[in-house]
């Protein structure tokens, strides 16, 4: 699948490698992420596409307005 603004996405690779993201937007090779918890909206990670797993899942824009939105559509992915 294609990774697009509002996938769930699993990292691959660095500190955060199994945790599950969402991807805010795009900057050139690299896609900006947020879990909610360790990177919040307002300051979201920066990460190259080819660590980036994506999910068939794609969160809509009334899913991500807050941290707290973002955390609890991930919780389905963190639990499993």
């Amino acid at each position: 699948m294609e990774i697009v603004c509002g996938c769930v996405v699993k990292a691959g690779a660095g500190r955060d490698k199994g945790g599950y993201f969402v991807v805010l937007e795009f900057d050139g090779e690299y896609a900006m992420i947020c879990d909610g918890k360790r990177r919040a909206l307002e300051k979201p990670k920066r990460k190259k596409y080819k660590h980036l797993s994506a999910t068939n899942t794609v969160l809509e824009s009334c899913e991500m307005r807050t941290n707290r939105e973002i955390r609890k559509a991930l919780s389905r992915f963190n639990d499993a």
